[in-house]
């Protein structure tokens, strides 16, 4: 009798630690999906050379109106996320904090001179630069957290910086606001040169 409540005993205490072991990993594995996200979604935000960039490319879009509104918006992160990959992957790119500091410097200039490229154009610089800025992004993710929804993180980031700018640039359709807007620009570039300082320092 006491050997069958002794065996009962040990089989309920084994099931309730397996039960308990696969809660925590449950949990576990939510916290880090958790992570992922919400520190992609933070990582742009954490350092100015990405965030006025993004802004820029919003307000580079608004001066050229449409299409290029939404096409720059929505070029930028697809290869940001392509660069993103890059990132993850290990795969290297040189001068990735150069590429980021020209970014700033290039399409705050656009911003500044009202440069109207033909669309194609456009698209394809902010392409460009917006590999450095995934790839920087990728190379980042902390540890033991998911890679995809980390990614899904700073590509919504990205977005909702690129909205900002767009929201900022509507002034652009004024007199007075077209002078703010070219002033913006005009200081993201400046702040590029900066950047671009520190990256070759």
């Amino acid at each position: 009798m006491r050997h069958a409540l002794g065996a009962r005993a040990a089989r309920t205490t084994v099931a309730t630690l397996l039960a308990l072991a696969s809660t925590v990993a449950l949990a576990h594995e939510e916290t880090g999906q958790a992570a992922g996200f919400l520190a992609g979604l933070a990582h742009p935000v954490s350092g100015m050379d990405h965030v006025l960039a993004m802004i820029a490319v919003g307000l580079w879009g608004a001066v050229l109106g449409a299409p290029a509104i939404w096409v720059l918006p929505v070029a930028f992160p697809v290869v940001m996320a392509f660069g993103g990959l890059l990132g993850l992957l290990g795969v290297g790119l040189p001068g990735v904090e150069i590429g980021i500091a020209m970014s700033a410097i290039v399409l705050g200039a656009m911003v500044a001179a009202e440069v109207r490229p033909p669309i194609a154009l456009a698209a394809a610089i902010v392409a460009f630069f917006a590999i450095f800025h995934g790839h920087a992004h990728g190379r980042e993710l902390p540890e033991g957290t998911s890679a995809l929804l980390y990614s899904f993180g700073f590509v919504v980031a990205t977005g909702l910086l690129h909205a900002c700018g767009i929201l900022l640039g509507v002034v652009h359709r004024w007199p007075a606001g077209r002078r703010a807007v070219r002033v913006a620009g005009g200081g993201v570039a400046l702040a590029g040169l900066f950047f671009l300082w520190r990256a070759t320092a």
